[in-house]
């Protein structure tokens, strides 16, 4: 047993022995049940916010009216939420007041029925109130309840589900997924930052290309990303990209995303070609279609996407130039050294060079 699953039950078996319920709950149920190494571990616990500070050494408020308290041991954080009960939301994200309920009030009110369930590692026992572990079995991504309530609730569990279904290589249910294209435009009252972390989430390796596919399905790949909805039509010669439309380039390079690739990679996968809707010109002789100039407009295209998006400085630099510089070595071999000097600087090398030999 790893230190943070041993420490995540020591805190649970410290609540329990002071009186309280306690269970894991949520992904690391989720994760734990599939086999899967759980990154972190959510508590919820029928302790109060202030029983639970009274409880341990370390403690930070980093929710209190929400009832949620990080405990700190051994190094790492963990959150302990008290049992909440359903109410009314406002604005697609906050609720109107907070109730304090039990356990199974608890899992009513969550997201996803795989994110439901609720695990007594002490006792070494399952609670599933919602079917959670049924959909666990069948790879199934459902709300619980009503899809269009849990959607309004969180406008951001739109992308939720088409994250999970993609990281986990699970299928929308029916229901789920009808309610989220029914109600994608509804993820742009969402926060830049917030659909920016999902979107990061979305787009690792080696779930990239079926993520930005789901996007497409359910209709929200044109609220977040509208840019690249536009390459979806946009097609290429099929003399240098058979797979055609630049859309199914972006999904074919996606796919082969290295493992554990820089972070800066999947983003200049995603926008190395975003000006080339804007730039298609075809040639009546020979049929060909051309994009002169696409990796400089690009850069610009991405550099407004990308600060859209809120994404740091460092880190937009980095894309931006790999856009714009992703052409340029395919005449590496005939450029004279202060010509080759100018190419991007050590750290972009990798990323610029895996752009150009998957571009082809």
């Amino acid at each position: 047993m790893n230190l943070l699953r041993s420490t995540a039950t020591e805190i649970v078996r410290e609540l329990q022995s002071s009186g309280f319920c306690a269970f894991w709950v949520g992904g690391c149920v989720r994760d734990f049940l599939l086999g899967r190494l759980p990154e972190d571990y959510d508590i919820v616990t029928s302790a109060l916010p202030e029983q639970v500070e009274r409880l341990f050494k370390r403690t930070i408020a980093v929710g209190r009216k929400f009832g949620v308290i990080v405990v700190v041991e051994k190094g790492h954080q963990f959150q302990v939420a008290t049992f909440r009960a359903e109410s009314e939301y406002r604005d697609g994200r906050h609720p109107e007041q907070v109730v304090f309920g039990d356990a199974m009030a608890d899992a009513r009110r969550r997201d996803f029925t795989v994110n439901g369930l609720f695990y007594d590692p002490v006792q070494d026992k399952l609670h599933d109130w919602i079917g959670g572990e049924a959909d666990l079995r069948t790879k199934t991504i459902r709300t619980i309840g009503i899809p269009a309530e849990r959607f309004a609730e969180d406008h951001l569990r739109l992308l939720r589900a088409v994250r999970l279904a993609a990281q986990l290589g699970f299928q929308i249910e029916a229901e789920t997924l009808q309610a989220v294209k029914a109600n994608a435009k509804k993820i742009q009252g969402i926060s830049a930052e917030r659909i920016r972390e999902e979107l990061i989430r979305l787009f690792s390796s080696p779930h990239a290309s079926r993520g930005l596919e789901l996007l497409r399905e359910t209709g929200l790949l044109e609220q977040v990303l509208p840019e690249l909805a536009a390459t979806i039509t946009c097609q290429q010669s099929p003399d240098y990209h058979p797979e055609g439309s630049v859309f199914n380039h972006l999904v074919l390079m996606l796919k082969y995303l290295p493992p554990c690739a820089d972070p800066s990679l999947p983003w200049a996968v995603l926008l190395h070609d975003i000006a080339k809707p804007v730039t298609a010109s075809g040639d009546p002789r020979t049929g060909s279609i051309h994009f002169y100039g696409h990796e400089r407009i690009g850069a610009e295209m991405s550099k407004e996407i990308l600060t859209r998006l809120r994404f740091p400085r460092k880190q937009m630099e980095e894309i931006v130039t790999a856009v714009r510089c992703h052409m340029q070595f395919k005449d590496a071999r005939e450029m004279r050294k202060a010509t080759l000097r100018r190419l991007p600087q050590p750290w972009l090398l990798q990323i610029t060079l895996w752009l150009h030999h998957c571009s082809y």
